[in-house]
């Protein structure tokens, strides 16, 4: 019963095929609850398949709630096996296979292992002197206040002072179109509140940020991907997909995009504002990456090129000080702005005060740019690290060069094993990153890996990609090629 053939010429991994033919099996009642499936081992070997393939399958199955695994026992057809929860709406939950993905990405989780997967700056770029003496000397200044309660709209002196530094970008705002939030990721999170309801359409960029797709996911919104080329989001498809799908907000990140490191080009910065005009939509721009520029200098930002005031912008302080300070911005206007600050009071009345006050010190001091010019080095020197590094023992692979921002997207060869099948294997050999699934919106990257250049020094980068590429070979050994068509057009 659990004997079949699969296609091996399928885009869909092998893991997907078998997951869904045992559901198959489930909800016929071919399989019954109770019934004993085989050791991940033996099936692999039945089916002639990587045993990584049985293990994604399997874990897929147990977080949608179709099987349960039992210590020294086995794994087994659970008593009351769901239905066919993938083809059900999920509404404030992530996605079984992201939730199943997400779970292995924990698996890494360990001292021996060089973990590329990770979306923060390196511990060694963070100054923590920095941060305290700031801390003991808003303490010091401005006692009980510090620690009290703030405006939801953030800390006046912090919001003027993130409007000048905006205007070093193009972008004209004043401090009261600033809101000050706990980080980028809630910028982003309240920017999805204010404009959409449960059901509606949000266009994004295909691959995207998968904390927008987590984001999505919580508040029952839809997401349409637009394709992603080395010039970014392909515009020529976008007013297609808006007269089809009437969105209600058009989120991308067009410097340095979050994964594969592109960059949008002015030309088609012009004509997605453009389009944005001409249908009145709404546009949420991500510029966290903006200000981690190693090679040349990016065009202005949508924001800055904005003329209707159609483009709320988001970014943060993360990337480039403390990630867990969790102090990010949200610019907007007019009527939207105010909208914007009432869902911020209720998710959570403000943004601590000792941070921000700790921020706007640091910043006003000048202390932040000169931190962000010795990161950029550092990032600079990484970036070399990884890429002469995959030159010489990952040739088999194709990669885009990044001229900023923290990630290399790297695509496998077609006739080898998926992502997915490869992470186990990686994990064993000391090496881990983040599976080209987590950012699509249509479960397609199976052959993309999301790799941080800047996580480790030279050193243990190159010995990280040594061992991703020596993971990969042995895996691919036995690997039956299956001639795929590639997920990746750009690369």
């Amino acid at each position: 019963m659990l004997a079949f053939a699969l296609n091996r010429d399928s885009q869909e991994p092998l893991y997907d095929q078998l997951k869904k033919h045992l559901v198959r099996q489930i909800e016929n009642g071919i399989l019954a609850p109770g019934d004993r499936l085989p050791a991940t081992r033996e099936l692999a070997g039945q089916l002639g398949v990587a045993r990584i393939s049985v293990v994604a399958a399997y874990e897929e199955l147990k977080a949608e709630g179709y099987i349960t695994s039992q210590v020294g026992r086995g794994t087994f057809v659970a008593d009351r096996p769901p239905g066919d929860l993938a083809a059900a709406p999920l509404t404030g939950a992530m996605s079984p296979r992201n939730a199943t993905l997400r779970e292995l990405l924990t698996l890494a989780e360990r001292p021996d292992v060089i973990n590329f997967s990770h979306g923060i700056p390196a511990d060694s770029f963070l100054s923590v002197s920095l941060i305290r003496e700031a801390l003991d000397a808003v303490l010091t200044r401005d006692g009980a206040s510090a620690i009290a309660y703030e405006a939801p709209e953030g800390y006046l002196p912090l919001r003027e002072l993130v409007a000048r530094r905006m205007f070093e970008l193009g972008i004209e705002v004043a401090a009261g179109e600033v809101l000050i939030t706990g980080g980028c990721q809630q910028a982003l999170d309240l920017a999805v509140q204010a404009l959409l309801k449960p059901g509606d359409v949000l266009i994004s960029s295909n691959p995207t940020y998968a904390g927008m797709l987590d984001i999505a996911q919580a508040r029952g919104v839809t997401v349409i991907g637009i394709p992603v080329d080395p010039d970014g989001l392909q515009t020529e498809a976008l007013e297609d997909r808006i007269v089809r799908h009437r969105p209600r907000l058009l989120y991308l990140a067009p410097t340095y995009h979050n994964p594969t490191g592109s960059v949008m080009p002015l030309h088609r910065r012009r004509y997605l504002l453009d389009l944005a005009g001409r249908y009145r939509l709404p546009v949420l721009e991500d510029g966290v990456y903006s200000e981690m520029s190693y090679i040349g200098t990016p065009p202005l930002p949508l924001k800055a090129l904005d003329k209707e005031g159609l483009v709320l912008y988001a970014s943060s302080f993360s990337k480039v000080l403390l990630p867990g300070m969790r102090i990010g911005y949200l610019l907007a206007s007019g009527g939207l702005y105010q909208r914007l600050a009432r869902v911020k009071r209720a998710a959570d009345i403000c943004t601590p005060a000792l941070n921000q006050r700790a921020i706007h010190l640091v910043l006003e001091s000048g202390q932040l740019d000169e931190h962000v010019a010795q990161v950029r080095i550092a990032c600079l020197q990484r970036r070399k690290a990884m890429l002469d590094a995959l030159k010489r023992h990952f040739p088999e692979a194709q990669w885009a060069s990044p001229a900023g921002g923290m990630y290399l997207w790297l695509e496998l060869p077609i006739d080898g094993p998926t992502a997915t099948e490869l992470y186990l294997h990686a994990v064993r050999s000391g090496v881990a990153f983040a599976m080209g699934p987590l950012f699509h919106t249509d479960n397609q990257g199976g052959y993309h890996l999301r790799l941080n250049m800047s996580a480790y020094p030279p050193d243990t980068i190159r010995e990280g990609i040594r061992r991703l590429s020596s993971a990969w070979r042995e895996l691919s050994a036995g690997h039956v090629s299956t001639n795929r068509a590639s997920f990746a057009p750009f690369l």
